[in-house]
Formats: C-alpha cells, structure tokens, sequence
C-alpha cells in the first residue's frame, strides 16, 4: 500500500467488554480480586525465599523467579484492564503497546523454559540424588535461570519490534483487553509473513522444546518412582514433583485449550466465540499466575514453615 494512504496510528483503542457494560462491573471486581491475590500469594513465596535460609535450595530459587515472573506478567496488562473500566476512553499509546506486548511475551517465553528447568531439577533429585548437590549447585541453577529470562527477552524484542515496525493505516481498534501481537498484526496494511514465520520458530523453540523436555524428564521420574519398592517411598518422592506437574499441565492445558479449540462457523456463533475467547484469554493471564503460589504452598510443610518463622522472628521483635 502507498505510502500516501497510510496515516500514523499514535495509540490504540482496546474494546475489551465494552460491548457488554452488565459484565465489565463483575469482572472489575473479580479481576481485582484475584490481583491483589496474586501480589499477595507470590509475594510471600519471594519474601520466604530469600529470608528462609532453609529454603536457600535450586526448587525454591527458580519457584522465587516464577513468582517474581508471575508478578510482572500480570502487572504488565491488569491494571490497564481495571483502570478501562473505571474510564471511557479505552485507548493504550503506541509505544506503551509495544511495552505491553514485549514484558508479555518476555514473561510468557521465560516461563516456558524455566519450567523446564524446574523439571530437570526435580528429575535430577528423584533419578539422581547422590549427585543432585553436584549436578544442581549454585553455579549451576543460577546460570540457567538467568537463561531463561535472557533467552525470553531476546525472543520479545524480535517478536516486538516485527510487529511495531509495520505500518498501520488507521485502523486502531483492537478488539482485545491487551495489545495482543495477533489482534495488533491484523491491523497492519502490510506482508506479515515473517512475522507468522518467526512466531512459528519460536513457539516451536519456546513451546513444543520445552513440552518435548517436560514430558521426557517425566517419563523418567515416574519410571524411578515406580522402581521404588515401598508404597510411602513413592508417595513422598512424587509429592516432590506434584506442585510441579500440575503447574505444568495448568499452564500448558490452558494454551492447548485457547488455541487448540474449533472455531464457530456461523457468524453468531462467531460473536459469541469472540467474547468468550477474551474471556478465557483473560482468566489464563491471571488465574495461572494466582493459582501457582497456592499450589506451592498449601502442601508444602517447608513454605508454611518458612511463614510461620518469619512472623514469630516479627512479632518477637515487635514485642522487645
């Protein structure tokens, strides 16, 4: 398309819910809700991992990361979505999407591989663990967390800048709660193959890899648990990977479920598909990141341990 029929697009109007006013008060307060939760749970799972010298360990190092991730994902897109609704202009800058959308991929990239991560340090524990101190010290599980944030970031600023270098023809209206890299590249008024060519690639590298690495780590884990000959040795060497596993197939069960779903072929069906995918759309960004702090801790003896010393040691020094 000429150049002289391009306008400069300078911010985007995200509809979210406005076409359903009933819905937007419920949701305000439900996702509010679940925020506050979510600082709250992750927040603890961060402070009680780096005061708790017993937690001092690679699992709770990469679970504070997960946690501190969890934090700036939502961040990144909630309090845009709660503060639409208290507004009637429902517009986000062009250079704030482009922040958007890359700390949205950056934390969505860095948590796939350090799931994986996480997998492999509990594969390492249960199928080796008299060399677990060896294979998993801090010069080892420091550097693959880093890894993980460098190898998500590096794959957001190609994803980003792709998409935010396209020229855009006036049409602003994005028919989402964020400025989500699908909804903003079928704005474009230009070929976007190698942006759907590059965004292939790196669901490949950052989502099937790391499913592929889960899944054999796994396979392995269950065969050692299953060699163990006493039933309560089992069960204590799986409740050491159960929180893991149901992180995983949360996570992963959610995009499967987003993505992998048929599509409605009659239009009403169509509106209706489109409301409830920004619904699920909206749930899988904040109900994963809520869910994990309480899946790691309201069966963790260790966590609870950890809570429980940190507000004796604070009350004690409140009371001297």
């Amino acid at each position: 398309m000429a150049k002289s029929n391009q306008s400069s697009v300078t911010e985007f109007v995200l509809l979210g819910l406005s076409g359903y006013p009933e819905l937007e008060a419920i949701y305000f307060v439900l996702v509010l809700c679940m925020y506050l939760v979510i600082l709250l749970g992750n927040g603890v799972i961060i402070i009680v991992s780096v005061y708790d010298s017993h937690l001092h360990t690679p699992m709770y190092f990469f679970l504070s990361n997960l946690s501190f991730l969890d934090i700036c994902y939502t961040s990144s897109s909630i309090p845009l979505f709660l503060s639409s609704f208290l507004t009637s202009k429902k517009t986000i800058s062009f250079s704030g999407c482009g922040v958007q959308m890359f700390l949205s991929f950056a934390m969505g990239a860095t948590e796939c591989v350090l799931l994986s991560m996480m997998a492999f340090d509990r594969y390492v524990a249960i199928c080796n663990p008299l060399r677990y101190p060896i294979i998993m010290s801090k010069a080892s599980y420091v550097p693959m967390a880093a890894g993980s944030w460098i190898a998500g970031s590096v794959n957001s600023v190609l994803q980003t800048s792709l998409a935010m270098r396209l020229p855009f023809c006036g049409d602003n209206v994005l028919n989402h709660f964020t400025c989500e890299i699908l909804a903003v590249l079928k704005l474009a008024c230009a070929d976007i193959s190698i942006n759907v060519i590059s965004m292939v690639v790196a669901n490949i590298i950052f989502l099937v890899v790391p499913v592929l690495f889960i899944f054999v780590s796994y396979v392995f884990i269950l065969s050692t648990i299953l060699r163990i000959p006493s039933a309560e040795g089992r069960r204590k060497a799986f409740s050491t990977c159960s929180a893991h596993l149901t992180v995983v197939i949360i996570f992963y069960g959610t995009i499967l479920f987003m993505y992998a779903k048929p599509k409605a072929k009659d239009s009403s069906g169509a509106d209706k598909e489109q409301v409830t995918d920004k619904i699920i759309s909206l749930f899988y960004g904040v109900v994963t990141p809520m869910l994990n702090p309480l899946i790691y801790s309201l069966r963790n003896k260790d966590v609870k341990a950890a809570v429980k010393n940190i507000l004796c040691r604070k009350h004690f020094s409140e009371g001297t």
